[in-house]
């Protein structure tokens, strides 16, 4: 045991040898296999339940990693694409189906504007990119915008970028769920009814994955992703030579070169407006990688830039060229879901109806719908973690699990993403305007952010630097107004949840304050070796292995121990006293009536006149509630046990100069 009396060198524990090495020192530590401190190994799993869920842990989530394995979880530039720019390349595949939506009801001349439109919203990722691009090599920890704006503008600002991105990412989980299922639904319209169970289904594949760690979820991931892209960059180049090579456009591109002259008047700047606005949710998911800088394989900063720059150029590449081919190929017909989505249109004119390519690239582009959850389930644990260490989130969300992910954060989320999906039945265009109101918020605070920051410090070249943020930060803010008005009623509901989440982590951070303040011990006190006296009371329901068991360690704690046992007749009170002090002489037994059968209220009331009886002028000692536990073999056997145990617990935990102890028994023992 710890502090060197009885060593446990060989002695066996449940099913595993213990040997403790240097049984003298004052610490020891635990490898996972042969050697562990007396508490880990108490601490090891001997029941079969525990073995059994054990077990069950390890083969969904593998063996547990030490903390020095954590650099060898770190991501390389692949697979940190794969991971991280899963939601914002996936995007491609219905931000076109947006804007288009929003063009057409300006007739089909104004669908000719639908490649300036996203050519615009091109140039605002790449303004977007490069400012997140410097972010990432600025602030090296981690963050993204909650680290820019915490650092530039102080803490309320940064914490409502904070609950921008939590929103958003965890609608990022919710929407790219939902669009993936209605993408099978549409395909099989028989699994329509069951879409809710799926969506939950796919959030929980989803969190097991990452509760695996991050290396086996990029290898999980990083197929798909790539073959989307392969297979949408060559749509897009075949499409293209059809185009301008083979002259191939759509018989109504005719009627729409005819009416170029008076698309202005028909489609005016506020429908520009709204088409730009819904377009740009392409651009969700782009801060991931400014988050996720501690993820990436040394040296961080560098390789999430690069990584950064290579989403950015394959999103506008995607995006630009998917609405050029669904421009020229004249595609218009977007009610969804009695047609096709854009995206799908585009590839069956380009691969052919019905053939095996055609089919092949809609099934990879429903799985990366599914996998680009993974952003948020990647960026928002993080977040959650750095905002824990700000002390804003509870601490538990900035531990590890098992395998060095950030088990609450991810749980949490999948959690509440599961539950919008059943809260709004799996409808996506009914989760849609609560997305991106939030992103363009952050971005706007981020590039803010950076603007003061290059005025502050202003390295080489920051004149440069500065125009770019500039120049994206009164973008995104007249985007983020306009996709607000575009997008209200229901979008008003993000900007009420920002402001709530703001005081929710003001007010956890005031109590871990005042935490901190009450148990502050000053440096220059030094505590003596007095020692406080100490009594054990032990509520006993008979005689029994559990109870002889407490009796004795209480024994080994106190001089003072006596046993509580509370019966509401007198007479089965005085048979317990004579077969008590016949079997356990030397321990006093306190026999408490209880007419109304009530057992917490007596005992707390026995406590009571304990604490009354003190002599006043005398310090009041430390009561010791020794409570015997039987364990019982079988995990479905526990409910008929220590159920009053817990309620005691539950009643005396936080009284003054009270302590309980839990005696455990096992039949074993």
């Amino acid at each position: 045991m710890i502090g060197g009396r009885q060593p446990l060198r060989g002695r066996k524990l449940g099913d595993r040898r213990v040997r403790v090495e240097r049984p003298h020192a004052a610490y020891f530590r635990w490898t996972g296999k042969g050697v562990m401190t007396a508490k880990a190994a108490a601490s090891t799993p001997t029941t079969g339940a525990g073995r059994a869920w054990a077990a069950v842990r390890r083969f969904f989530l593998g063996r547990p990693l030490a903390s020095v394995e954590e650099l060898g979880e770190r991501l390389s530039k692949k697979k940190a694409l794969a991971i991280f720019s899963s939601d914002s390349i996936s995007s491609s595949a219905y931000a076109t189906d947006e804007i288009l939506r929003v063009l057409v009801l300006g007739g089909v001349a104004a669908l000719a504007f639908g490649l300036e439109v996203s050519i615009a919203i091109a140039v605002l990722l790449i303004a977007v990119a490069i400012s997140y691009r410097q972010v990432c090599l600025a602030y090296p920890t981690g963050g993204g915008s909650y680290s820019v704006s915490k650092r530039n503008f102080g803490r309320n600002v940064s914490l409502i970028a904070a609950s921008a991105l939590l929103i958003d990412y965890v609608m990022t989980v919710a929407v790219s769920t939902t669009s993936a299922v209605e993408q099978i639904t549409s395909a099989v319209p028989a699994l329509a009814d069951q879409r809710v169970l799926i969506g939950v289904a796919a959030i929980a594949l989803i969190t097991i994955g990452n509760l695996r760690g991050l290396r086996e979820a990029g290898n999980i991931f990083a197929i798909p992703t790539y073959v989307f892209i392969g297979s949408s960059l060559l749509m897009i180049a075949i499409g293209t030579y059809r185009i301008v090579i083979g002259g191939e456009r759509d018989e109504f591109q005719p009627e729409l070169l005819d009416q170029v002259g008076a698309i202005p008047e028909q489609v005016g700047v506020l429908l520009l407006l709204r088409a730009f606005a819904a377009g740009a949710v392409a651009l969700t998911g782009t801060e991931a990688i400014a988050t996720g800088v501690p993820a990436f394989q040394p040296p961080e900063s560098k390789n999430a830039a690069t990584t950064l720059a290579v989403m950015a150029a394959l999103l506008g590449t995607l995006f630009v060229g998917i609405t050029f081919l669904a421009v020229n190929f004249g595609i218009t017909q977007l009610e969804f879901p009695e047609t096709q989505t854009v995206i799908s249109q585009v590839a069956r004119r380009v691969y052919g109806d019905g053939s095996i390519p055609f089919y092949l690239f809609q099934s990879f582009t429903a799985l990366l719908l599914f996998l680009a959850a993974n952003t948020g389930f990647n960026a928002l644990p993080r977040l959650l973690a750095i905002l824990a260490g700000d002390s804003h989130m509870p601490r538990q969300f900035g531990l590890r699990g098992d395998r060095l992910a950030f088990s609450y954060g991810i749980v949490v989320l999948a959690v509440v993403a599961s539950a919008l999906i059943v809260f709004f039945n799996g409808e996506t265009y009914l989760l849609i305007p609560l997305y991106a109101v939030g992103v363009f918020i952050d971005f706007t605070i981020s590039q803010a952010g950076m603007i003061r920051h290059w005025l502050r410090e202003r390295p080489p070249g920051w004149q440069r630097r500065l125009a770019i943020n500039a120049f994206g930060c009164a973008l995104t803010a007249i985007v983020a107004v306009v996709v607000t008005v575009a997008k209200a009623p229901t979008s008003l509901i993000v900007l009420v949840l920002i402001p709530s989440l703001v005081m929710l982590m003001l007010t956890i951070r005031r109590q871990y304050e005042k935490q901190a303040q009450e148990l502050h011990v000053r440096e220059d006190v030094v505590f003596g070796g007095a020692h406080r006296e100490q009594r054990a009371v032990l509520p006993v329901n008979g005689i029994n292995r559990a109870v002889v068991q407490a009796v004795t360690f209480a024994r080994t704690i106190a001089d003072d121990v006596r046993a509580v046992y509370i019966t509401e007749d007198a007479d089965e009170g005085e048979a317990m006293r004579r077969r008590w002090e016949r079997q356990l002489p030397g321990v006093p037994l306190v026999i408490v009536e209880s007419p109304y059968r009530a057992i917490v209220e007596p005992f707390v009331a026995y406590l009571d006149v304990l604490a009354e009886t003190w002599p006043p002028d005398r310090e009041a000692p430390v009561t010791i509630v020794v409570l015997p536990e039987y364990v019982a073999k079988r995990w479905w056997d526990r409910v008929l046990y220590n159920q009053t145990a817990k309620r005691l617990k539950a009643a005396i935990v936080g009284r003054e100069n009270t302590v309980i102890a839990d005696v455990p028994y096992r039949r074993d023992h």
